[in-house]
């Protein structure tokens, strides 16, 4: 970029000894139009990007980004809201895809205000704080900060979203009770025919549905019923990541399986006999992902 500036330069100062009527030459122009129209990156290109870790490319092989947000019509010039990008997974592909595209991005993360104790609220806060501080560095370009929970505000502007993405927190919000006002909420954000991706761990249906989804699994079938009576269409539902090795009945949830691994329950007490290798050979869970429309 630097060489075409310098090339851009001059040619500029030489056509100015030119008599006036003597036009700019044609690789002048093509220079300076360089400079100006960067291209965008690709979605593959964010992806592949050192900005990402060998851990987290690591696991595209379970997420599979570019088919997930090919799949729900992401664009990088897109106005995209996150809802609680925990620590920055997909974040670091959205962010500077986006930035390239001059999409924006929204981050929607824990809401530390809503938290009544003060321990854990000041964990929360640290944690924003270090988010926020990580994604100040240009390369992600100006991300905007809003916060989600059973108290916060719009997630962001009304009707100014093209695309809200939730990626495994379903199951979060029924358990703090309040899994309708994301839908409700994130309807109110889109625009109209926008739309509301959502990743979830997958309950078969043969299973009980825990009304807290304490396993971590939620019903395919409950997920599309709250969209639906917060006003979306349902669109599609895609296998992108699906795994037919996971049986959702696991001693400890879906946190039994990669990338936790965990091997105690809540309390700390382990499984007699329990095999961890087991569970690593199934891999990450089985995940829904379904496509919901806002209508025009």
């Amino acid at each position: 970029m630097k060489t075409l500036l310098l090339v851009a330069v001059s040619a500029l100062a030489l056509a100015a000894c030119t008599p006036a009527k003597t036009p700019a030459p044609a690789s002048v122009e093509a220079a300076t139009v360089a400079v100006e129209t960067a291209p965008a990156m690709t979605l593959a290109e964010a992806v592949a990007s050192d900005l990402r870790s060998d851990e987290e490319k690591a696991r595209d092989v379970w997420r599979n980004p570019v088919k997930t947000l090919e799949f729900f019509g992401v664009e990088s010039d897109d106005k995209v809201v996150e809802v609680w990008p925990g620590g920055g997974w997909y974040t670091n592909i959205l962010a500077p895809w986006l930035a390239s595209g001059g999409g924006t991005l929204v981050a929607a993360g824990f809401d530390a205000a809503s938290i009544e104790d003060a321990e854990r609220r000041a964990r929360t806060e640290q944690r924003l704080a270090e988010f926020k501080a990580t994604y100040a560095d240009p390369k992600f370009g100006t991300i905007e900060h809003t916060a989600f929970s059973a108290t916060s505000g719009p997630l962001t502007a009304d009707g100014t979203a093209d695309v809200v993405l939730t990626f495994r927190n379903i199951h979060n919000w029924m358990g703090g009770g309040y899994t309708e006002k994301f839908f409700a909420d994130a309807y109110t954000a889109l625009k109209p025919g926008g739309v509301l991706g959502v990743v979830e761990h997958r309950l078969p249906s043969t299973q009980a549905q825990d009304p807290k989804a304490t396993s971590g699994y939620v019903h395919e079938d409950y997920v599309k019923a709250l969209a639906t009576a917060a006003g979306f269409e349902f669109v599609e539902a895609s296998e992108i990541n699906a795994n037919p090795a996971d049986t959702a009945d696991h001693p400890f949830g879906v946190w039994t399986l990669p990338p936790n691994l965990a091997t105690t329950d809540r309390d700390g007490k382990p499984v007699e006999g329990f095999d961890p290798e087991k569970y690593k050979a199934i891999g990450e869970s089985d995940r829904m992902t379904l496509k919901f429309r806002k209508p025009e």
